[in-house]
């Protein structure tokens, strides 16, 4: 036994691991990097050491994200490297498999409701789903 855990637990919960790591970590800094590198074509205030600087972290850190040598940073971190890179920080908090605070405070007030929303709009169009926000939005129900 293993912290409370026996050995065929703790074998799904590393199987667990490997496929956060594989659909989380490493798509997540694919994208940083690749978005990062595409700016810094066009400015050389994009490189990776510049970057680390203004979002406050050590390059070295960045490196490894990037590489998905470690996992995704902290919400407050990754909000701001969304907004460094002119990237939707709701976006890349999917990708890093978070969810953004205020939401989960949205979401803690009333879960089985939303919960069912959101089970049922996950085969809907884009579209109907914007209807539906547009329609919050506005007020019109």
């Amino acid at each position: 036994m293993i912290f409370g855990f026996t050995r065929q637990r703790h074998k799904k919960l590393d199987e667990k691991y490997n496929m956060y790591y594989v659909l989380y970590m490493t798509h997540f800094g694919s994208t940083i990097r690749t978005q990062r590198e595409s700016l810094r074509r066009e400015d050389r205030r994009f490189s990776l050491r510049q970057v680390a600087q203004r979002i406050g972290v050590e390059p070295a850190y960045l490196s490894k994200i990037e590489r998905g040598d470690v996992a995704p940073p902290s919400e407050a971190t990754t909000i701001r490297l969304a907004r460094e890179l002119g990237e939707n920080p709701d976006v890349l908090l999917a990708l890093a498999g978070k969810v953004s605070s205020d939401l989960q405070e949205i979401i803690r007030k009333r879960p089985q409701l939303f919960a069912e929303l959101i089970r049922q709009m996950r085969e809907a169009p884009d579209d109907a789903i914007l209807r539906v926000v547009r329609e919050v939005r506005d007020g019109d129900w």
